[in-house]
């Protein structure tokens, strides 16, 4: 429910109540809840902030058909998303020079980007997951790695770890920069954090900005960043961007297409068979997914991977 109390929401990154609406949204994708969301452009860091945070609501807003609680899918694109992925955890492994490599994920659910780092490279010998999720736990160790039932900003270690990873993790807390605070602490000397997050400064966040624009996830992503913005986050973290590019957001695209067609009575959306699992994602986010592969070179896509390391290094 967007908030009706005229009282100046305080932005999720920053702690600025200098906002302005940029638009109001709902559950499109799973249809967890009929109520509709503000988000609200900072004037002073630039993110988008989620108002009001559902931060109560966590089982509602999560249900049990998720995306991120499923295994990895067999098909077509799922696999040369696999080839794609493993290629470019290659590229960033080799960027770290310890004999033996320690991995964090974060928000990694039962671990399979893990076993996919694993698979890269041979130097990885410990692997760790930090994931609210208790149904993933089990799966987890099976496949090996350490788990941790909780917040990131509660898991305590003696370890530090050489690479720590954030998938599509940070849009959804709602203080990103204790989150982030908490991470840099968690790094080995020389060590690398990997983040993945929506960029919503994008051709599709425009185009479906009045019709719940998938990459707001909404009411799952609570604040959202653009390059920019997530360079100051990083900053105030004590962290620096070593690289950042975007890559395709073919899932913002598809959603956005269905729920679009499902709102006029083309396809058919419901709460038990949400958006991602509707027969026409997958040859749609395959179509998407070229047209940002093609856009990428010249164009600001929907999606940013970023690279950093501490700032005293």
């Amino acid at each position: 429910m967007t908030n009706l109390q005229n009282v100046a929401p305080s932005c999720l990154a920053c702690g600025s109540k200098d906002s302005q609406l940029w638009a109001v949204a709902h559950d499109i994708e799973y249809a967890t809840t009929t109520d509709s969301f503000a988000y609200r452009q900072c004037k002073v860091c630039d993110v988008l902030f989620i108002d009001p945070v559902p931060a109560d609501r966590l089982s509602e807003i999560y249900p049990s058909n998720y995306y991120s609680y499923a295994a990895p899918g067999g098909s077509p694109v799922h696999a040369i998303k696999n080839r794609l992925d493993r290629r470019f955890f290659r590229g960033l492994l080799a960027q770290l020079t310890a004999p033996g490599l320690r991995v964090l994920d974060v928000g990694g659910g039962a671990g399979w980007e893990l076993l996919a780092l694993r698979e890269s490279d041979s130097r990885v010998q410990a692997t760790q997951v930090v994931d609210l999720d208790p149904g993933a736990q089990a799966l987890a160790q099976a496949n090996g790695h350490g788990y941790f039932c909780g917040r990131i900003e509660d898991f305590e270690t003696e370890e530090r770890f050489d690479l720590v990873v954030l998938l599509n993790l940070i849009e959804h807390v709602q203080d990103p920069e204790q989150v982030m605070r908490k991470v840099r602490s968690l790094l080995a000397p020389g060590g690398l954090v990997l983040v993945k997050t929506p960029n919503w400064d994008a051709l599709d966040a425009r185009l479906f900005r009045q019709d719940s624009w998938a990459g707001l996830h909404c009411p799952r992503h609570w604040v959202l960043f653009t390059k920019r913005s997530f360079a100051m986050l990083a900053r105030r973290s004590g962290l620096k961007i070593r690289a950042a590019s975007y890559t395709q957001g073919a899932p913002f695209w598809t959603a956005s297409v269905l729920a679009w067609l499902a709102a006029r009575g083309v396809v058919h959306i419901s709460r038990e068979r949400p958006v991602f699992y509707h027969p026409l994602f997958g040859p749609l986010a395959a179509l998407f997914a070229g047209l940002d592969f093609l856009r990428r070179p010249f164009a600001k896509t929907s999606q940013m991977f970023f690279v950093l390391q501490d700032s005293v290094e």
